[in-house]
């Protein structure tokens, strides 16, 4: 059995406003922007039935890529909302762990 670590960086919740995300859409393939879209409802169902937490992949505008442990609380097309009211724009959002 192989073990994998992860090597991009955590970030809390509490930092993401102060952060600075870029325009273009990190994913290029339309078939991984319907995954991810499928995800982030499923982790929106996920947040608001169980509480449960999910590890978000996304980059900033720098083109850094950070990670979150959070509970999302509502997405629509543009941004995700997490349990602490900040947003993460949908276009900058890598991938979606689910535990």
């Amino acid at each position: 059995m192989q073990t994998y670590l992860n090597t991009i960086p955590i970030v809390e919740k509490e930092q993401i406003p102060a952060l600075h995300f870029g325009k273009e859409d990190v994913l290029t393939d339309p078939e991984a922007r319907k995954r991810r879209m499928w995800d982030l409802n499923r982790a929106t169902s996920l947040g608001n039935v169980y509480q449960g937490k999910v590890e978000i992949t996304f980059q900033t505008a720098d083109g850094e890529q950070r990670r979150v442990d959070t509970t999302v609380w509502a997405v629509d097309e543009k941004y995700m909302t997490l349990k602490a009211g900040c947003s993460i724009p949908v276009t900058s959002i890598i991938g979606i762990e689910f535990f």
